[in-house]
């Protein structure tokens, strides 16, 4: 009794050693910041750029509404600015599922050597800077650029369109980027998945749109979710995709906090449009942690009942 105690306290010792350099990293330079933004965003700007060491709930105020004095008003420019970036998030979260899930059932069935290749040249782009990745899809949209070129060429249209520095061209360029994210957590999903149980749901009757929605879907559920959790949050905040392909035309809350660290010098503005952000994103997360605890927990009930 006493060597497994030893044991097991050896082992708890061993734990700590090995958790306790990257917890000491994340505390330091992920919560840390995370605590000095949130102490910037209660306090007052300085005149020229940094902060005062008073409490100003006006920050807030500008974003909700209860900011009106001299120096500081409601604007509902910065809700706009949220509400669309959410828009735009939750578009490009539906554009790669749509890509995504029939390519990763096709890829699912190939023989494993071709499975491997097409993995592979789903993840290449991540080798390739993104800067450089954008700019590429610059010289596609842009008036002389090589769409425009081919339409004219063919004749379908008689001047350029207007393809770039719209919401278009930043979605598009959003999806591209970030379609990586949706495919592999899907395809770890499908990988799993027991055709068996389609096949059988077929024999039994059903027909194929009964047997996706009532078999295929429900089991590659988790796969959905973390993707559109992993290709939302990163959406949300983006800000290169948008200053690229949107230029001053399509203002994303990224590039709204960019502007007032950088060249308002707001910071506590900035660091409150920032928090409003990662408030959002926490309830996002918390709200998928209780999804899937609760179906760990149905899953538990159905097997004691079982």
């Amino acid at each position: 009794m006493k060597s497994s105690d030893a044991v097991r306290r050896r082992r708890s010792r061993a734990l700590f050693g090995l958790l306790a350099t990257p917890s000491a990293f994340l505390v330091v330079f992920f919560l840390g910041p995370l605590a000095i933004m949130l102490v910037y965003s209660w306090l007052e700007p300085g005149l020229y750029g940094g902060v005062e060491w008073v409490f100003y709930h006006l920050n807030y105020g500008r974003i909700f509404g209860w900011a009106n004095t001299r120096y500081e008003t409601f604007d509902p420019v910065y809700l706009q600015v949220f509400l669309r970036s959410v828009w735009l998030a939750l578009s490009t979260v539906v554009l790669c599922l749509v890509v995504c899930y029939p390519a990763v059932f096709w890829i699912s069935r190939q023989p494993p050597g071709r499975k491997r290749l097409f993995i592979f040249l789903i993840t290449l782009p991540f080798f390739v800077s993104q800067i450089v990745r954008l700019f590429a899809w610059v010289l596609l949209l842009r008036p002389t650029g090589f769409i425009n070129q081919a339409l004219m060429g063919i004749g379908l249209i008689s001047k350029p369109l207007d393809l770039i520095y719209t919401q278009f061209a930043v979605t598009i360029g959003m999806v591209y980027i970030f379609v990586p994210f949706m495919f592999l957590p899907l395809y770890a999903s499908v990988e799993k998945l027991d055709m068996s149980l389609a096949e059988a749901s077929s024999d039994l009757g059903a027909g194929r749109w009964q047997t996706f929605r009532r078999v295929i879907l429900p089991m590659t559920m988790p796969g959905v979710v973390a993707g559109s959790i992993i290709v939302f949050i990163p959406s949300l905040g983006n800000f290169i995709v948008p200053s690229l392909l949107g230029g001053a035309k399509v203002l994303m809350i990224g590039n709204l906090i960019e502007q007032q660290f950088l060249s308002a010098r707001n910071w506590p503005f900035g660091a409150a449009l920032s928090m409003v952000v990662m408030t959002s994103v926490l309830f996002l997360l918390l709200a998928y942690v209780r999804h899937v605890s609760r179906n760990d927990t149905r899953m538990q009930a159905a097997g004691q009942e079982s």
